[in-house]
């Protein structure tokens, strides 16, 4: 509130700190975003002031006492300045906090046509590719393996007594991503290894990946998504 009070009645956080506001992404360090639906020339060390004259007075809203732009409009801005991957985040983690779930979000979006960010948010949730995702690492393999020409997969589904990161049913096809803050221990290890076995006696292809490779080298992994589906087409 104290950064709101000297750029007017009508400011609003807006942008990274709306979002961090939302709890659906981070601020920036040293930098609060306020936007203002008049011409202001308000300088002050900190604080970034956008004037925004066309932004309608129903895109902000109260948040625990704070002006603050609507869930839509803060995604659309930041739909202009993040990547797919940490846009897709912020999605994912609206709709954890129950801030606002994926198809209430692509409804709203017709009544913003034309306007920053909704070429690039309507990309991210198109209904064919976007899965709600709990990590990064499952943001980053989803797209590997849309490119690969794989249909969407299940995840946290229970296969052989396990629990599977992704699941292709159709396909017989089994992959683990081996995030970095897991499968460090020998016992991990141990466990990862008996889950390989048993999908494989069960007739599945079972892939792992590690984190690296998904991250740095996914032209690797969708190559041997595709040799891995070739050969079962094969059998």
């Amino acid at each position: 509130m104290v950064a709101l009070r000297p750029c007017g009645t009508d400011a609003a956080l807006s942008h990274r700190s709306a979002a961090a506001l939302w709890r659906i992404g981070k601020e920036l360090k040293g930098r609060i975003d306020v936007s203002v639906r008049h011409r202001c020339e308000h300088r002050r060390r900190g604080i970034r002031v956008r004037s925004r004259p066309a932004l309608p007075a129903t895109d902000v809203v109260d948040c625990n006492g704070i002006p603050v732009t609507s869930p839509v409009r803060t995604l659309l801005d930041l739909a202009t300045e993040l990547g797919p991957t940490p846009l897709e985040r912020a999605i994912n983690e609206a709709d954890k906090h129950d801030v606002i779930d994926p198809e209430t979000l692509r409804g709203a979006l017709h009544g913003y046509a034309g306007q920053p960010g909704i070429r690039v948010l309507r990309t991210v949730l198109d209904r064919h590719t976007f899965r709600l995702s709990d990590s990064d690492l499952e943001i980053l393999f989803r797209r590997i393996t849309a490119a690969a020409g794989l249909p969407p997969p299940m995840t946290k589904q229970h296969v052989n007594g396990f629990e599977v990161d992704f699941h292709w049913p159709a396909l017989g096809l089994v992959v683990e991503t081996d995030g970095l803050r897991y499968h460090r221990t020998p016992a991990e290890q141990a466990r990862d290894r008996l889950r390989d076995q048993a999908h494989t006696a069960a007739g599945l292809t079972s892939l792992r990946f590690t984190h690296y490779q998904v991250a740095y080298e996914p032209t690797y992994v969708r190559k041997i998504l595709r040799k891995a589906i070739a050969a079962r087409h094969t059998e």
